[in-house]
């Protein structure tokens, strides 16, 4: 069967765009990544002199002001600027200008993209006006900016673009879900174009403290914490918060060829499952994860010896790595030995929402750098994590099919397949 993505029309991405803990802009972003640095660092945006925990993977050296005039900006959640930036940079990459298309043109554009938290940290802010002050410093605007919806809504505004404006929150899974839902959209003829991917700014008093509730971040690592993020590692201790923005243009195979476009990958197969069963916490044994990665690639057209590369979710806690090991045996069918895998969290942390669009931007400088990034501060592997996470060093290889997978609150699966095809 073909993929849906196949049916009519076929979907490329022809621009990315990002804003990381590890650096600002693509270039920046992949350098780092085959360097193996770490983003997680004692925070900064608040006081963390009483807090458990104290690290963080923060966006550094970022022109806030450049994106949003003064004011603008205190109106809007941080979410806003880091987003505008990925995308301005992506709409440049593909070589892509709205403001010099007709009316008509802007309109074939939509925008989806996934978050988590959204504009939370914005309403914490607000919200502390309210109750501790000054008041005069509140926004006239906390209701819409603190809502979703309005994350896509400023960047179709701010590039005129007339297409639909979807906001996709499903917890960690939001810019994989996005991406995907972007895609179809092309596919199935409704739009020529999206800006689609991920972003996510969750680093707040408020949200780490309720992070902290569910004993679900490392505090081991407050005096290191270049190696606080350990997936799949022996003595991982939880999960270190980050932010960021990945953002990407996804076209239409003809279109893109027509006007000669750059294409970093096609998007194949998409597969998504819930294990129907904890608030926070996966089931064990994984099936319904490796359910997901079976049907994306079933919707790919592929099999498990297809596979050259996948981008794992680890997120560096006991339990979720574990399960994600038992799900890539169950859906590898015996090969998952075989096929190199890397944590991108290891090195941004874990930008919630936006981590599909990071685990994607890490595959696709895999394909494109036939140069895989690693699992740092993998020194001692869980006996119980036994597969190739790639540890430490980046490895040469041959990439031309990606699997990047991504797993949720709420039992939430799901899973993007990307092949390096051009013709």
């Amino acid at each position: 069967m073909l993929s849906r993505f196949k049916q009519p029309r076929r979907v490329v991405i022809t621009g990315m765009g990002c804003v990381t803990p590890i650096g600002i802009g693509r270039k920046a972003f992949w350098t780092a990544l085959i360097k193996g640095e770490s983003g997680s660092r004692r925070i900064e945006s608040f006081d963390v002199s009483n807090s458990p925990v104290k690290i963080a993977a923060e966006v550094q050296d970022f022109d806030w002001e450049a994106q949003l005039n003064p004011k603008d900006r205190k109106h809007v959640p941080r979410t806003v600027p880091l987003a505008l930036a990925a995308a301005r940079e992506a709409l440049e990459d593909a070589n892509l200008c709205p403001s010099e298309m007709t009316l008509d043109q802007r309109r074939t554009i939509g925008v989806v993209l996934g978050t988590g938290g959204g504009g939370l940290a914005f309403t914490e802010q607000q919200y502390s006006y309210w109750y501790v002050g000054p008041t005069y410093k509140a926004s006239v605007y906390t209701i819409p900016s603190s809502t979703h919806g309005g994350l896509s809504s400023e960047l179709s505004m701010a590039f005129g673009l007339r297409g639909l404006s979807h906001i996709v929150s499903t917890g960690c899974t939001s810019s994989t879900d996005a991406i995907a839902y972007a895609a179809e959209h092309i596919a199935l003829g409704r739009q020529d174009v999206m800006i689609s991917g991920g972003v996510d700014s969750p680093i707040a008093p408020g949200i780490l403290a309720a992070f902290n509730l569910m004993t679900v971040l490392t505090s081991d690592w407050n005096d290191e914490p270049h190696r606080a993020s350990r997936p799949f590692s022996r003595n991982r201790s939880g999960i270190v918060l980050g932010e960021g923005a990945w953002i990407y243009v996804l076209e239409e195979l003809d279109r893109a060829k027509k006007r000669n476009a750059k294409i970093y990958a096609e998007i194949t197969g998409y597969g998504a499952t819930c294990d129907a069963y904890h608030r926070v916490r996966l089931e064990e044994g994984g099936d319904e994860p490796a359910r997901a990665m079976r049907l994306a690639l079933e919707d790919a057209g592929l099999t498990p010896q297809d596979v050259d590369y996948v981008n794992l979710h680890g997120t560096s806690t006991l339990l979720n790595d574990r399960i994600e090991t038992s799900a890539l045996k169950l859906a590898f069918d015996g090969h998952a030995s075989r096929i190199p895998m890397s944590a991108t969290k290891s090195q941004v942390g874990h930008p919630q929402g936006a981590s599909g669009a990071a685990g994607l931007g890490a595959a696709l400088c895999a394909m494109h750098e036939q140069m895989i990034p690693p699992t740092i501060n993998l020194d001692e592997p869980d006996p119980d994590c036994d597969l190739d996470y790639v540890p430490n060093q980046a490895r040469a290889a041959q990439v031309q099919v990606a699997l990047c997978n991504c797993i949720g609150f709420g039992s939430k699966n799901s899973v993007l397949v990307i092949e390096n095809r051009k013709s």
